[in-house]
């Protein structure tokens, strides 16, 4: 394997509470367990990669505060490379309040008005090296410009399209477009996944695709659409497993996959995250998510 990838966007301190079933309006809930851990989807997927055995770079940025040494801290750890991490002065790093029920599902409250939007917080790289650039939606300056830079360098560039109000420009950058189910919504209106996706790629070049959690992926390719089935798991917490799945997905093509292996690979990785849980620690290896692709093969 060579080359590394690069991840931009957002980086998270994630408070997350589980709880049997969501919280109604007004009245207070219990919570059956507390933990922090790191979040964001740029972050998170490099955490992944990191996992998975390759070679991941989080251009991100925190503020001087406890809650940006936290992600510091666990990056460092999770052997994430951080020459790209600017720390932002009287800023305040994105936090999220997390909250998961007794089937996995989670509902996510964040914070992201502490810190600037500036694309200049880029580091001053020249991708050298750089097999993939993954950008987020989170931080849609900087993922604009890293796209820019990137398709200059002839880089592959994979968009993680979740939402947000920027998603029709970043995925006109992006050689690989994969929505959550939200974000394809946000762009192109309500149908059925099949509609949905179909009407984005008449406007978007390259692969499109759409994640759609326990009912797998689409994806449209060559003008025709192909299903990549999820493996079936016992969800205990699914907060990130889109961030695996985008992560995985960068790394098989670093490793020279096809799309729908690259799909497949990610699928069995966002799985397995979902199965454990754990935030940053809960991260499958290869060695798990080889074994499960092995399982599943004809």
């Amino acid at each position: 394997m060579s080359g590394r990838v690069v991840c931009v966007g957002a980086g998270v301190l994630d408070q997350i509470y589980e709880v049997d079933v969501f919280p109604r309006a007004g009245v207070k809930t219990g919570a059956r367990s507390f933990r922090e851990s790191g979040g964001g989807p740029a972050a998170t997927a490099a955490v992944a990669i990191a996992r998975l055995g390759g070679r991941a770079s989080w251009w991100g940025r925190v503020g001087a505060d406890p809650a940006g040494r936290f992600l510091r801290d666990e990056l460092t750890r999770h052997g994430v490379d951080l020459a790209g991490l600017r720390t932002v002065a009287g800023g305040r790093t994105i936090r999220a309040t997390v909250v998961v029920d007794a089937a996995g599902e989670r509902s996510i409250l964040v914070d992201r008005a502490g810190l600037p939007s500036d694309p200049g917080l880029l580091p001053d790289d020249d991708l050298s090296g750089v097999a993939v650039l993954l950008a987020d939606a989170r931080w849609p300056e900087g993922s604009a410009a890293a796209l820019r830079r990137a398709g200059e360098a002839g880089v592959v560039r994979v968009l993680d399209a979740d939402g947000g109000d920027a998603l029709e420009r970043l995925a006109g950058s992006a050689g690989h477009v994969v929505f959550s189910d939200e974000g394809l919504t946000d762009l192109v209106g309500p149908g059925s996944a099949d509609e949905r996706l179909a009407r984005a790629a008449s406007h978007l070049r390259g692969v499109v695709a759409v994640t759609l959690g326990a009912a797998g992926s689409l994806w449209f390719i060559d003008g025709t659409i192909v299903a990549v089935p999820a493996p079936s798991v016992a969800a205990h917490d699914t907060t990130g497993c889109g961030d695996v799945f985008h992560g995985a997905y960068a790394l098989g093509l670093v490793e020279g996959m096809s799309p729908l292996a690259a799909a497949r690979f990610a699928s069995a990785a966002a799985a397995l995250k979902a199965a454990k849980g754990r935030g940053w620690d809960g991260m499958p290896d290869r060695a798990a998510v080889d074994r499960m692709l092995a399982e599943a093969a004809p």
